[in-house]
C-alpha cells in the first residue's frame, strides 16, 4: 500500500478533538472566579481579644476546676 506523505486528519480525530475543546469551554465557563479579598483594618487585628474578667473565662477555669479561679 503506498503512503501518503501528507499527514491527513481522520474525521473521526477531528470530531473527538472537536467535543474536548468544547468540552473544556464548557467547564471553564462554570468553574467560579476568584473573589476580592476584603480590606483589612489593621486597627482591629491588633486589637487584644483575649478578655481575662470575661465570662467565658470565669465558666471555663470555673467548671474544669482550676485552683485560685473564683
Amino acid at each position: 500500500m503506498k503512503e501518503n506523505p501528507k499527514r491527513k486528519i481522520p474525521r473521526r480525530d477531528l470530531l473527538r478533538l472537536t467535543i474536548a475543546g468544547s468540552g473544556a469551554v464548557a467547564v471553564g465557563a462554570l468553574l467560579p472566579g476568584l473573589a476580592p479579598a476584603q480590606s483589612v483594618n489593621m486597627k482591629d487585628k491588633r486589637k487584644a481579644r483575649y478578655q481575662p474578667n470575661s465570662a467565658e473565662v470565669r465558666d471555663f477555669y470555673r467548671v474544669n476546676s482550676y485552683p485560685g479561679a473564683r
